[in-house]
């Protein structure tokens, strides 16, 4: 693909930026002279530009997001940079025209896709532009009673999840062409996303991608054109401007350095000389009414077809002459805002507002943002000042902050303030909320609220599907399909670090003494998947355990990390193939899986560049892997690139689980990865020793504080994921981020331990074997009830009743915890020379209430 010309032969056209775009111009900065802003940027960290047209549409900053170093900020979007409304809808109008002229006779069938939070309104500019398109943007926000019909990850965003949710779920279902408009194509893997979660369900032949600027690489581009050839799609680029971004080697902890050198140390959204104490004149926000038309959707979160964007054009004058009626008649600096997502509606009355002023007043429009960026108060940097308030939302990944820049000190004679009903709450107005942060700056501050449009509601699950018998494409997802949790809203870790394919059950109470749920469960009343045991609260003896086996086992995780992620790399990624690009796709066994896809991750990323997508599932012994979480795999990412992780094996009845569980979705391969092998059921293994895993020495306060998994018929039914809990109020014990930051601190030091040759890789199930054998010897008659290794002893001593610990003799720190646990709980510790692992728990053969309780009394 020609880095300059569209497949269908249009060049880009450049959009002339003068005079309207702006940054602070009192004490925050002067207003510059020409669009780049990059000077900053690209002095201190190399960051360059190459390709014609690119400084006018882009300036530099920097992200405070360790996955990528540069923030590029388009004068023309309003989304960084206040800007006239003329020159926003000029850059939308001309990015449309390019869609339209590529599509030629087939504009009339098109439907467009923006891409939430930046493109929302640069979709819909390019939507006008086709007059008869209806327009759909993704969303972060979910809408009581509205299923999504899709929905996507974009891998390196602040933000990853998008869905989906059409009042009309047959707004995407035609045949014609889909065009997807972003803000920027960096690499094409979004793109990917979107295509391959909406083909499955709506295949088109065409697919038109609208950007202001392409930044790929032409490997990228190549890679575009035979993943699209794959599909059997045509897939046309168009843009603005096209080129590169050059980012030098070490860019990201220089980057790093460098916003911890410039963090403010208080807030920089004050003008100098006054303290929040001295704030309490600020104006309170005016509201102002503007007749918003009845049932007209406020932007294109349920679709906004040609009939809505008819009532709107009709509406926006006498809108627009609502709003001047409230402004002061001597302003001559209006700044509208609009709200993350909703920038269109915003744009159109900052529009309407700006032709009916004329040119006696300068009327800018720019929208607040969830993407955390540095202000650096220099005429070469693009983002000079920051205003920084919560959430007003009440957004599905929790409370955080928000930002508005290059707003602060912008000498505004009055601020419009544009949100909606669902944005309208006590944290919009509370100290330190966004009408707060605006009234330090203006005189004049203005509110408009516009109404929800909340469509009919839908049903939230869909029937089940199974996926099908041979390879892709994969089952459509339902439109109920569910999408992951992520910290902090779910979990203690970062959300990039894991996505919990997982329903979240905190609010059921599950919990059941650890004596009757064993009675339940060997009586067969009960599966153990359908409560929770009472979690353990170590005492502070125990807790001195944990952080000293961390401290002395930490090198060798490090060391088995590295050596599994290799072996996965090696096997699933190639060499030859590009650094950065895709690679495996982590499934952790939740939960004792997930720390070590975690650590994985971490270490692919450190050693290798690979930021590594990873998701957390369930899978339950007699159960199986939670099928409504493998389609949400399949139709997010090719089932091949999936790799299933876990901890460790004991004899091996996961991994026997999950190939049995994945007979029927032959897309998946079926064999599991773990870090620590002792049973020898596995090929893919960090080591085959029985150590100490720290992980396995606590329960959620070592795991994120979640659960183990659940499944009941009454709380997790068809179609949706398992579920399972997140103890907050845990937090204080919390030391999830601890047990990885020890391992990954010694990843500069760590030297992975070569491959074992393929004739070692072999499964010998010795591990069962020597279970048969122990489970025959004490005559227990149920191999569920032996737990080889010393994870599952620790789980036997924690979660179950145990009966008695045989332990190897000789075996020494490795087993202070274990030795501690059955003492607390007077379980017998038999040492014995015939033992292939560590230790091995039992867990009582014929256990009652009135059999025994902790006092480990035989059952014979």
């Amino acid at each position: 693909m020609n880095r300059n010309e569209n497949p269908s032969g249009h060049r880009g056209q450049q959009i002339p930026v003068t005079g309207g775009s702006t940054a602070p111009r009192t004490p925050g900065g002067t207003r510059p002279g020409a669009p780049w802003t990059g000077d900053w940027v690209g002095e201190r960290l190399g960051v360059r530009l190459h390709g014609a047209g690119l400084r006018e549409l882009l300036g530099l900053a920097l992200r405070r997001n360790a996955k990528r170093a540069q923030l590029l900020v388009s004068p023309v979007l309003g989304k960084h940079v206040p800007q006239r409304p003329a020159a926003v809808r000029a850059a939308g109008d001309a990015l449309g025209s390019l869609v339209r002229e590529a599509l030629g006779e087939d504009a009339g069938r098109a439907v467009v896709l923006g891409y939430a939070e930046t493109a929302t309104a640069l979709g819909h500019c390019v939507a006008d532009r086709l007059d008869s398109a209806p327009y759909l943007h993704s969303t972060r926000r979910p809408v009581a009673g509205i299923g999504p019909v899709g929905g996507f990850e974009e891998e390196h965003s602040h933000a990853t999840s998008h869905l989906l949710l059409p009042a009309d779920p047959q707004l995407l279902a035609g045949t014609g062409p889909l065009v997807l408009v972003d803000d920027e194509l960096s690499t094409g893997r979004t793109v990917r996303n979107t295509v391959e979660a909406l083909h499955r369900q709506w295949p088109r032949e065409r697919y038109v991608v609208a950007a202001l600027v392409d930044l790929r690489t032409p490997e990228d581009a190549a890679g575009l054109d035979k993943w699209a050839a794959g599909l059997g799609v045509r897939a046309d680029v168009v843009a603005l401007a096209s080129g590169t971004v050059h980012l030098p080697d070490g860019v990201l902890d220089r980057a790093a350095a460098l916003v911890t050198a410039h963090q403010p140390l208080e807030d920089t959204d004050r003008p100098a000389g006054r303290s929040r104490s001295a704030d309490t004149d600020r104006p309170a926000a005016q509201r102002v009414d503007l007749g918003w038309p009845a049932r007209l959707p406020e932007g294109g979160r349920h679709g906004f077809t040609p009939a809505h964007r008819a009532r709107l054009e009709a509406a926006l004058p006498a809108m627009a002459d609502r709003l001047a009626a409230t402004l002061p008649r001597t302003a001559r600096r209006i700044l509208v805002l609009g709200t993350e997502e909703l920038m269109y509606t915003p744009l159109r009355l900052a529009a309407a507002l700006e032709h009916r002023h004329g040119e006696r007043t300068e009327v800018l429009f720019s929208t607040t943002s969830r993407s955390p960026a540095l202000p650096v108060d220099d005429p070469g940097y693009a983002i000079r000042t920051g205003l920084t308030f919560p959430a007003h939302d009440d957004p599905a990944d929790g409370p955080g902050p928000r930002y508005a820049y290059n707003v602060a000190d912008g000498g505004w004679d009055a601020v419009v303030l544009v949100t909606d009903s669902a944005g309208d709450t006590p944290a919009l107005h509370a100290p330190g909320g966004l009408t707060d942060r605006l009234a330090a700056h203006t005189a004049h501050l203005l509110l408009t609220v516009l109404p929800c449009h909340v469509p009919e509601p839908r049903p939230a699950t869909a029937p089940r599907r199974t996926l099908p018998a041979t390879g892709p494409p994969h089952a459509p997802v339902p439109h109920g399909a569910p999408h992951p949790l992520r910290g902090p809203h779910f979990s203690s870790y970062a959300p990039d670090e894991v996505g919990w394919l997982l329903q979240d059950l905190s609010h059921v109470t599950l919990e059941a003494p650890t004596e009757e749920r064993e009675e339940a469960i060997q009586r067969g009343g009960a599966h153990y998947a359908e409560s929770l045991p009472v979690e353990y609260q170590p005492s502070a003896e125990y807790q001195r355990l944990f952080h000293s086996a961390l401290d002395a086992s930490a090198p060798r995780i490090a060391r088995a990390v590295a050596t599994v992620t290799d072996m996965v790399l090696a096997d699933r990624h190639p060499a030859g193939r590009p650094r950065g690009r895709s690679g495996p796709v982590l499934v952790s066994l939740a939960r004792a899986g997930t720390p070590v896809g975690v650590l994985m991750r971490r270490w692919a990323q450190h050693a290798h560049g690979l930021d590594l997508p990873h998701y957390a599932v369930s899978i339950v012994r007699g159960r199986g892997i939670d099928t409504a979480a493998l389609r949400w795999l399949a139709t997010h990412h090719d089932p091949a690139d999936t790799v299933f992780v876990d901890g460790w094996t004991g004899k091996g009845a996961i991994a026997r689980e999950l190939t049995e569980a994945l007979r029927p979705e032959p897309g998946f391969d079926p064999s599991l990865v773990v870090l620590a092998d002792p049973g020898a059921c596995v090929t893919t293994y960090g080591t085959r020793e029985d150590f100490l895993i720290p992980s396995a020495c606590l329960n959620s306060t070592v795991s994120g504080l979640v659960s183990r998994t659940v499944l009941r018929a009454d709380l997790v039914r068809d179609g949706q994921f398992h579920g399972a809990k997140y103890y907050r109020e845990l937090a204080g014990a919390d030391v999830s981020g601890h047990f990885l930051d020890a391992v990954t601190a010694h990843f500069p030091t760590t030297t992975p331990d070569p491959p074992p040759p393929p004739g070692e890789r072999t499964a010998t199930w010795a591990g069962r074997q020597a279970v048969e054998r122990i489970s025959e010897e004490y005559g227990i008659g149920d191999l569920n009830l032996v737990k080889p290794g010393v994870g599952e002893t620790t789980r036997v001593l924690l979660r179950r009743v145990p009966w008695r610990v045989l332990a190897r003799r000789g075996t020494g720190a490795d087993l202070d915890h274990i030795r501690l646990l059955a003492a607390q709980r007077g379980v017998p510790v038999e040492e014995t020379d015939e033992l292939p692992y560590s230790c091995v728990g039992l867990i009582h053969p014929r256990y009652t209430r009135g059999a025994t309780g902790a006092d480990g009394k035989a059952a014979r």
